[in-house]
């Protein structure tokens, strides 16, 4: 009888041991926290390049109906390399004013002038830069992300962007990546004397 007890106690020690088991294994991932595929990341990024403004600078615009309208088959190339660069007021910056220009592709400030970058997936974009180079361009604010580069000049507001998660900087550089190329170099940022050499 004993033995009997004995061996009905260990069978239900086994089973309620088993039983734990399988109520404490990891709940299932859920959709959310699954990895999103690359067509996934694309729309993500469209969704984010768009939702925090990238063509706001970054596309030359003209005047449409309702103010300044994106010149699709421009977008996000920058301020165009073929565009004279117009003369700037010294008098508004003594005055302290920053100035931009008419589609918001060129600034003037106290840094002397900088100009939109092409971030198409062109070579003269970010066609040929790494994830890695843009997450610090993105997130650390370093020219063409090389390290030891310059820091890149205002508006672009990389401090803003500092702790963005690693999958929004992916999805955003993979959205880039697939747009259409637009071959365009940018000019140099003109520094404070060369933008007013008669001051």
């Amino acid at each position: 009888m004993k033995t009997r007890m004995n061996l009905f106690a260990s069978v239900l020690f086994i089973a309620a041991s088993l039983s734990s088991c399988i109520q404490s294994s990891p709940p299932s991932t859920s959709i959310a926290e699954k990895a999103l595929s690359a067509e996934d990341l694309i729309i993500k990024g469209e969704y984010l390049v768009n939702t925090i403004g990238c063509n706001d600078c970054h596309s030359p615009k003209r005047m449409g109906e309702r103010g300044p309208e994106v010149i699709p088959e421009l977008m996000l190339s920058g301020y165009p390399g073929d565009r004279p660069v117009p003369k700037a007021s010294a008098d508004a910056l003594k005055n302290g004013w920053g100035l931009l220009n008419s589609d918001f592709t060129s600034f003037v400030g106290p840094w002397g002038e900088s100009f939109a970058g092409n971030i198409t997936s062109d070579p003269t974009g970010i066609g040929n830069w790494s994830e890695e180079q843009f997450k610090k361009a993105l997130t650390q604010g370093k020219f063409k992300g090389i390290d030891g580069s310059r820091m890149l000049l205002p508006p672009m507001p990389s401090a803003n962007w500092a702790n963005m998660k690693d999958e929004d900087v992916k999805a955003i550089f993979m959205y880039l990546k697939s747009t259409p190329p637009v071959r365009n170099i940018v000019p140099a940022p003109i520094l404070p004397g060369a933008l007013f050499p008669d001051e």
